[in-house]
């Protein structure tokens, strides 16, 4: 019976590795995919495929789509929508560079690795700001009711679709902010996390709010920090049994309803945006029977 990739509701791990592959002009996807399904599957990678390179094996998936470019008042989200995402975990760098070295070499020569990005676990799921990341998480049958696909079918059910985007932070210009403005940017009071009762209306939380929304948007994210030369920020990671409730929270955080944006676009801005589906697992493999596989 078809389950969902193991790491996929497991907790944040306390590093990992994203890497984003593009399909090579005239390459053939088909041997990449083949090796992919014959590695193990565990908890050390979840997987996802995106609509340019399902549609190009002439396949179609309920759901499946690229990721939009949206823009609002003095905020823009980008779409650099790729073919191929691997979500690496673990405790060990050096296992996580292996592994990744591996999974390069799987999938080569027909896909590229355009983007490699390097996450940590911030204290207990902190974001780097220093607030609590994913406090509305929700969590056991809950968690699976808002992020696996089920009663789809064969080759289907155990599925997730996980939207991914870098965000980059002006941590300078937040810290510069009375403490009293940057807890209304989120929303939420630093010194214990409690959400503020007179919260503007631009603040994150009230823009994000799931249970807000008609129908409810419920997401499962699993966002951790990252930092190198490029700056500082948040590998924002959130699966659903569909985008549809990531796609109404962007909308809002966007000023699409109402005008008003999501106030973390005073201080942090994305600059990727992909949407990938994530294949369920069967007798331990990525079952990938819905991309002819």
């Amino acid at each position: 019976m078809s389950a969902s990739q193991p790491g996929l509701l497991e907790p944040v791990p306390a590093l990992a590795r994203y890497l984003e592959f593009g399909l090579q002009p005239g390459g053939d996807p088909v041997p990449a995919l083949r090796s992919l399904a014959a590695r193990a599957v565990g908890s050390d990678v979840v997987t996802g495929f995106g609509a340019g390179l399902i549609r190009g094996l002439g396949k179609s998936i309920d759901g499946v789509r690229p990721f939009p470019s949206v823009s609002g008042p003095g905020c823009a989200v980008p779409s650099t929508q790729a073919d191929l995402w691997f979500w690496i975990r673990g405790e060990d760098r050096g296992d996580i560079a292996h592994l990744s070295r591996a999974l390069t070499r799987a999938v080569g020569p027909a896909l590229r690795c355009d983007r490699l990005v390097d996450g940590f676990r911030y204290g207990a799921g902190l974001d780097l700001t220093g607030y609590e990341d994913g406090t509305e998480n929700p969590e056991g049958d809950a968690a699976v009711g808002a992020a696996v696909v089920q009663g789809a079918g064969p080759g289907l059910d155990g599925a997730s679709f996980v939207a991914v985007q870098q965000w980059v932070h002006d941590l300078d210009g937040f810290e510069a902010r009375p403490q009293g403005e940057r807890d209304d940017i989120i929303g939420r009071r630093l010194s214990d996390n409690e959400e503020l009762d007179d919260a503007p209306a631009w603040a994150h939380v009230k823009r994000t709010a799931q249970e807000s929304f008609a129908p409810e948007a419920f997401v499962l994210r699993r966002s951790m920090p990252w930092a190198g030369a490029a700056g500082e920020g948040l590998m924002f990671v959130a699966f659903g049994k569909s985008p549809a409730a990531f796609e109404a929270q962007l909308g809002r955080m966007t000023g699409q309803e109402d005008g008003i944006v999501d106030g973390l676009f005073r201080f942090t801005r994305p600059v990727s945006g992909s949407y990938f589906w994530c294949p369920p697992v069967r007798d331990g493999h990525l079952d990938l029977s819905a991309l002819g596989i």
